[in-house]
């Protein structure tokens, strides 16, 4: 492994690191918010809150990066790092929002439905392996 390479991996961990406990502070919070003023316990508002906030800042910092290489450490750091730990369902919404910018409807369509649809048969599957 280069030098190179394990600077990458610890601006992407420390990032992540940062990403996830930021994750589950606000979702905690939103969650307490929600039962607190009598909402629905079981509706994920924190998990919602956090994926909406992702997207937001996904979308900022895309923009603002769009012309740095893949490889900026500002890159690793916040876009992979910290909202990766954050939350990927902001890679989610940039790359289908690439799709749609790159005038790909019918792909991005196509990746929206494999994504939710696959995944929620994906974790129907697990669920039903374990609990068997």
């Amino acid at each position: 492994m280069t030098s190179s390479n394990l600077s990458a991996f610890l601006l992407v961990g420390l990032g992540g690191a940062f990403g996830s406990v930021l994750r589950f502070s606000l979702s905690t919070w939103m969650n307490g918010l929600s039962s607190a003023e009598g909402g629905a316990a079981s509706f994920p508002t924190g998990t919602l809150a956090v994926n909406l906030l992702g997207c937001l800042c996904i979308g900022l910092i895309a923009g603002l990066l769009e012309h740095r290489e893949s490889a900026d450490p500002l890159r690793l750091l916040i876009m992979t790092g910290v909202l990766g730990g954050f939350t990927t369902f902001s890679a989610f919404g940039l790359e289908t929002f690439g799709l749609l910018r790159a005038h790909e409807p019918l792909m991005a369509l196509s990746y929206v439905a494999a994504s939710v649809i696959g995944g929620l048969a994906l974790v129907w599957l697990g669920w039903g392996l374990t609990s068997a």
